[in-house]
């Protein structure tokens, strides 16, 4: 009974050293992993030394200590600064993502605009005046081009007169008696018939009226020329 417990004791014991044993090989292996650390930290160090040394080395010529000192000093004074412009900056990033929306959805208004107009014969129409104005150009000259600005003026004062509604109605009343005029001219045409013509009212008053207009139009061309030499 007595070497029973002896042996229990020494079990014990023996548990007690393995656990102990245990602990120690786990403390040595802790400290070692902490030595490697540390020396990869002190070469990792060296390494961030040396090559801090090396870089500045290169611009040591054109910094001081006190300049960097007094750039610290300035970031200092100026954090209000920065922070607001940080804020600006992330606002200007959430400006562009709300724009990016936007845009999106013009360029699709756009796309489908231009669809519709596309649909419509706008681009054709286009075209096709890109041509007129080919034709135009290549059968103008420049001088052309020059004299017709000289006289432009002139020239959208005839328009505008002819398009005046009393102008328009005489030149559609005009059109009119052209397109229902039937007249058959003989070949021998006496000079009795004429006489008898002229003595017609409507002859006299068409004669009167054409002599009229030659000579308002003959007076208006004399006040023309007198005006560009005095000009």
């Amino acid at each position: 009974m007595e070497e029973k417990n002896i042996q229990l004791q020494l079990d014990e014991i023996n548990n007690k050293l393995n656990f102990i044993l245990n602990e120690i090989e786990l403390q040595r292996k802790h400290r070692q992993e902490i030595q490697d650390l540390k020396d990869d930290l002190m070469r990792v160090a060296k390494d961030l030394y040396q090559t801090s040394i090396n870089e500045l080395d290169q611009v040591s010529d054109y910094l001081k200590t006190g300049d960097i000192v007094y750039l610290f000093k300035k970031l200092l004074r100026n954090v209000n600064n920065l922070t607001k412009i940080f804020e600006q900056l992330e606002n200007i990033r959430d400006f562009s993502k709300d724009f990016s929306i936007v845009s999106k959805e013009m360029t699709v208004q756009w796309m489908t605009k231009l669809d519709e107009l596309d649909r419509k014969g706008y681009f054709a129409f286009f075209k096709e005046s890109l041509k007129i104005i080919d034709n135009i150009v290549s059968s103008f000259t420049v001088e052309d081009v020059k004299a017709l600005g000289d006289n432009i003026v002139t020239i959208l004062n005839t328009i505008k007169n002819l398009t005046q509604p009393d102008m328009l109605q005489a030149v559609n009343n005009a059109l009119n008696v052209y397109k229902k005029l039937d007249i058959n001219v003989e070949d021998d045409i006496s000079l009795i018939k004429l006489i008898k013509q002229l003595n017609q009212p409507e002859t006299k008053k068409a004669l009167f009226f054409t002599l009229e207009f030659l000579k308002s139009l003959s007076d208006l061309n004399k006040n023309n020329v007198k005006n560009l030499q005095l000009n």
